[in-house]
């Protein structure tokens, strides 16, 4: 079997784009992988582009050397960009190798351990607050709006979510997102008793809605420096959080905000290579480490979450994309022993769904393993095609 082509598609979704490879062989047999160009990696296409055309004739079944290759001809630019170039390739390898044998992917890796994953909404809010029109949902204004929409996703059978901070503005709601340069606070990235009481009331509306018994998390993203994680550690305590998520690009840092925490800590979702997470273990600097299976490539991932299991830390794949996606990171979540819960994205807009032929199945807040070959779902190609990018 010998590889004959390579290409990189997008797919519009909305307020993004979705990005997808596709590995075409000798032997009939496709493999795909769906990676993240549409939020804070642009040129990633391109590289990934680059990486691929090098693979033309090559044996595509032995993955792990190709992937030992590419990174061994990369050791310049090692990290960021070319690390999710390469995790793109290796995803898309590994969706065909398990294909030619006929097996799911997670059955390389002797699993899957479990055959439902839990998951947690994310973004509960989120998206409704920024995107209702696009995601087809009630406009979310206020915190009795918020408190509703947690209500519905409890009902929804789901006995986790994940919202951000939401502060008040002239009578309704807006995000709050200094980390990403979006409002008020960049660069700056200082905290005040106005966002305090944001987070709070966020929370205590979130609680109300979803109950004493639903886990609730709370993301912060890169939002403060290191005094504000703390004021906000102290914030969210009365609300029982089961971890509050941050990053901070210093170990030392974030071990500090965990030491002072009165609830676990979730952090390095942006991370890339053992490498990069070896310090924060070696630090003690979270209780839940966010792996990006989609950045870092189910290989690359999995041998992180073994780091992790050897410093008694727990894994939660960090998953916001299209529903290819969630199927690379439930491969994962099925296959290591250390999961704590899996990210997923309910809302999205209408389009998503038009990509794959049969979209991951939830029930009562868990995503049942699909037992197809490759990562379970079939990607429907002329639907991406037929709906490039509108920006």
């Amino acid at each position: 079997m010998k590889i004959t082509g390579f290409e990189t598609l997008r797919a519009d979704a909305g307020w993004r784009f979705f990005s997808f490879v596709k590995i075409t062989t000798s032997a009939g047999i496709d493999g795909w992988s769906e990676f993240n160009e549409g939020f804070g990696n642009p040129g990633l296409g391109a590289a990934v582009a680059a990486l691929g055309e090098t693979l033309i004739g090559q044996d595509p079944r032995p993955w792990e050397r190709i992937v030992a290759g590419l990174h061994v001809h990369n050791r310049t630019a090692r990290g960021g960009i070319v690390q999710q170039a390469i995790a793109a390739i290796e995803n898309a390898l590994l969706d065909l190798r398990a294909r030619e044998l006929g097996i799911p992917v997670a059955a390389l890796f002797g699993g899957p351990i479990r055959e439902r994953v839990p998951v947690y909404w994310s973004h509960a809010g989120s998206y409704r607050l920024h995107h209702a029109a696009q995601v087809g949902a009630t406009d979310i204004r206020t915190y009795d709006d918020l408190a509703l929409h947690a209500g519905e996703i409890r009902a929804q059978g789901f006995q986790a979510m994940k919202t951000n901070t939401f502060i008040m503005e002239d009578g309704r709601l807006i995000g709050f997102n200094p980390g990403f340069g979006r409002t008020p606070g960049w660069p700056e990235l200082n905290w005040d008793h106005r966002i305090l009481r944001g987070i709070h009331n966020t929370l205590a509306a979130m609680r109300a809605g979803a109950g004493a018994d639903v886990a609730l998390m709370l993301d912060v993203n890169f939002h403060f420096k290191t005094e504000g994680f703390e004021r906000v550690a102290e914030t969210v305590a009365p609300f029982g959080l089961s971890w509050l998520e941050l990053d901070i690009h210093d170990p030392r840092a974030l071990a500090d905000v965990r030491r002072h925490a009165p609830c676990p800590i979730a952090s390095c979702e942006t991370l890339c290579g053992r490498r990069d997470f070896l310090p924060y273990f070696d630090h003690r600097s979270m209780d839940v480490a966010i792996v990006d299976v989609i950045w870092n490539g189910l290989g690359e991932a999995m041998k992180i979450a073994s780091m992790a299991e050897t410093h008694e830390i727990n894994v939660a794949p960090h998953n916001f994309y299209g529903h290819l996606s969630s199927m690379i990171s439930a491969h994962f979540a099925a296959c290591v022993p250390n999961l704590r819960a899996m990210e997923i994205d309910p809302d999205g807009v209408a389009l998503r769904d038009r990509y794959v032929r049969e979209r991951p199945r939830i029930e009562h807040g868990m995503l049942v393993m699909p037992t197809a070959p490759g990562w379970g779902i079939e990607v429907d190609e002329a639907a991406i095609r037929a709906h490039p990018p509108q920006r």
